[in-house]
């Protein structure tokens, strides 16, 4: 880019070019485009883990247009022309994200209904119509809508006495065009597919029947007397973020009860999706009703929603799904000599332990050493910070079990996680019930940091427990996401998490740690200065490096350091799985920097940072990802690596990810490309199945 090399040259600063970063939007679109090469990956990828990429690409795409459209979409509607860090006006960017958005989506339809729906028939397992039902599954689906599905039901019509009703978002509706025999006049109806049924009927066989297909085949059943002209399904997508005004903590679970309510109604819609054989009279009504233009209408042959296919994962087809991996205690933690499980508090002042999940078992680590921590009569007090965690979880009746026996139990629960604020309510009004101290975050900021701090009395002095991780407190992602957590007695970083929890649960104003990175105050500064200690290192002939691991990558004073140190000669690697808005490999202005995607079987979610500061690395790990909302409106965590094992252990990750023989996707400017085979043809190494098979040997040495 010759322009870019002519403004960083005739600039006595050093200013980096206007057009330096790409859009964050039309980026995120990328990352799933690449979650949709997973799904059209037959060499690497097994049939039904296909099917469920389709769904989680679905899935990803409704959270998208709920959450970052629905906010562009406000802005618009408001007047708000301010453009982006890329130049362009909001109504501009809107456009461009729902024609991308519609290109992904006719690339899902076509890999599902010609590539992965027939080559799931040959296996032996069907997405049906009611056409291809045979007689006997016919009479079942008859006695199943009788008897299960229309007691349920509810049709509305729409006429000068009943007005078109509220369409929830992401709810599968029927649109029914009906005429009177008599008069031969023409009505409206809809009618609701209840959500609280299965989506997928499995009929055995691995043959299965999505719900509306019955509801459709019964039609005449539901409005007795009328004929039905035309059927349709259609799928409205609605503006489903948060916006609640915080008085102070104590008032914000309360207002936000009152936001999660008005949720349910009064919410714009952003997308519509139909069948794509409507009538265009049909879609005009619908259209009309729903105040959505063309460009946001999105036609699709049925069946809509494919987050449907993730019921398929049901099938007992272990020839069609990854291996199964169990993961293993990390050996640190293991008693091979025993039968009981280790003594986590023993352990732990022997040695620092840093767990990668979920290769690391979690249930034997971080969920022990917190159960282990209720049950010890030496335990004084446990301090926890809780943003998403499961239904069933064996962390909070830990803590409930702790407050009963009379322990101090703090909680500090992230009620506004998005999506979950309903779950965490719930939680938090329980640990309450049982006596559990609970905080309830901070106004104006959200608390994303990992921690979980133990007190226990040692007869000759209190010592402190703690881990520090970049997941959260949820046994099942465990299962699912990688991520890396540091369990520690190290005395250091032990006073520094109980400072932060003073801090998050009273009135400090503490932001002096030393060992700790804490957002808002110190993460970005702290990189900051890193980096620039890289760039000078360099020009001093010094060993110079940097290498970070995160989700996202937005945040422009961190894009700009590291422009900067690509241009004064430092290598940059940065391992990206979402969004990145750095343009690497760009003449003049990136040439130094490197940007690769792993996806896979695991959810990669662990954020780490490793500078080579003159040849003796300092590495972190933590909760941020480098966006503004990370940096500057959540408390988040980054904790320091000194071990010299550990520094290795996420060097071979950076090594590994970085590798010409490892599957990636790499970013050149703004195209990202996939690398999967070599050039005749064979596959790649999967870094994540590279990982699982060293697990599976670890056990295998383990039991010898």
């Amino acid at each position: 880019m010759i322009a870019a090399r002519r403004a960083l040259e005739s600039s006595p600063e050093g200013s980096l070019p206007a057009d330096r970063y790409s859009d964050r939007e039309l980026s995120w679109l990328a990352f799933n485009n690449r979650v949709l090469d997973l799904a059209k990956d037959s060499l690497r990828v097994p049939l039904l883990e296909r099917a469920k990429y389709l769904a989680i690409f679905s899935s990803n795409l409704d959270e998208f247009f709920m959450v970052r459209v629905a906010g562009l979409k406000r802005r618009i509607a408001a007047g708000v022309a301010v453009p982006s860090v890329t130049g362009q006006m909001p109504r501009d960017l809107h456009d461009a994200i729902l024609s991308r958005a519609q290109e992904l989506v006719a690339e899902q339809s076509r890999t599902f209904h010609e590539v992965v729906r027939p080559e799931l028939a040959a296996n032996g397992i069907e997405v049906l119509r009611w056409e291809e039902l045979n007689a006997a599954e016919k009479d079942r689906m008859r006695s199943l809508f009788a008897e299960r599905i229309f007691p349920v039901l509810t049709p509305l019509a729409v006429d000068p006495s009943h007005p078109f009703p509220y369409i929830s978002g992401l709810s599968i509706n029927l649109a029914v065009w009906l005429q009177h025999p008599l008069t031969g006049a023409h009505q409206f109806a809809r009618i609701k597919v209840p959500s609280i049924l299965s989506r997928f009927i499995n009929l055995g066989g691995g043959r299965f029947l999505p719900l509306e297909e019955v509801i459709r085949r019964h039609l005449d059943q539901l409005f007795i007397g009328m004929r039905v002209v035309e059927h349709t399904t259609f799928r409205v997508t609605r503006n489903e973020d948060l916006e609640v005004e915080e008085d102070d903590a104590e008032n914000l679970l309360f207002a936000l009860e009152k936001e999660l309510l008005r949720r349910k109604v009064g919410r714009p819609p952003v997308r519509l999706e139909v069948q794509d054989d409507i009538s265009e009279q049909m879609l005009e009504r619908l259209m009309a009703e729903l105040d959505v233009s063309a460009k946001e209408v999105f036609a699709m042959p049925a069946p809509l929603d494919l987050t449907g296919l993730f019921s398929l994962g049901g099938v007992d087809r272990e020839d069609l799904s990854f291996p199964n991996f169990l993961p293993i205690t990390h050996p640190h933690l293991a008693e091979v000599e025993s039968a009981r499980p280790a003594d986590m508090f023993a352990a732990l002042r022997k040695r620092d332990v840093l767990l990668q999940h979920p290769y690391d078992s979690f249930a034997t680590s971080v969920q022990r050493f917190i159960e282990q921590a209720a049950a010890d009569p030496q335990v004084l007090a446990i301090k926890q910070t809780l943003y998403r965690t499961s239904g069933d979880s064996p962390i909070v009746d830990a803590l409930i079990e702790a407050a009963l026996a009379g322990k101090q139990v703090l909680a500090v629960v992230e009620i506004k996680a998005r999506f979950d604020e309903q779950n965490n309510i719930a939680w938090a009004r329980k640990l309450e019930q049982y006596g559990v101290h609970v905080v309830y975050g901070m106004v104006g900021l959200k608390t994303h940091c990992k921690l979980s701090l133990v007190v226990r009395d040692e007869a000759e002095t209190l010592r402190r427990y703690a881990h520090i991780g970049t997941g959260n407190y949820n046994p099942k992602t465990a299962r699912q996401y990688e991520d890396i957590g540091l369990l520690t007695s190290n005395p250091i970083i032990t006073e520094d998490v109980a400072q932060l929890f003073n801090h998050l649960s009273g009135v400090t104003h503490n932001t002096d740690y030393r060992r700790l990175l804490v957002a808002p105050h110190g993460v970005r500064q702290g990189l900051l200065e890193r980096i620039q200690t890289e760039i000078d290192n360099h020009a001093a002939g010094l060993p110079a490096g940097i290498r970070i691991k995160v989700n996202s990558l937005v945040d422009e004073a961190i894009s700009d350091a590291l422009y900067r140190a690509s241009n004064a000669g430092v290598p940059v690697d940065l391992w990206v799985r979402g969004i990145c808005t750095i343009r690497p490999g760009v003449p003049g202005l990136s040439e130094n920097i490197r940007v690769r995607s792993i996806l896979g079987r695991f959810l990669e979610h662990s954020r780490l940072f490793w500078f080579a500061n003159a040849g003796r690395p300092s590495v972190g790990i933590g909760s941020s990802d480098l966006m503004h909302r990370n940096l500057d409106r959540r408390v988040e965590v980054v904790v320091s690596i000194t071990n010299q094992a550990h520094v290795a252990q996420i060097e071979r990750l950076f090594d590994l990810a970085f590798a010409d023989d490892t599957v990636s996707w790499q970013l050149d400017d703004t195209t990202w490309t996939e690398h999967s085979r070599d050039s005749e043809g064979a596959a790649l190494v999967d870094m994540q199945e590279l990982l699982v098979t060293e697990t599976a040997g670890r056990r295998a040495s383990v039991g010898k």
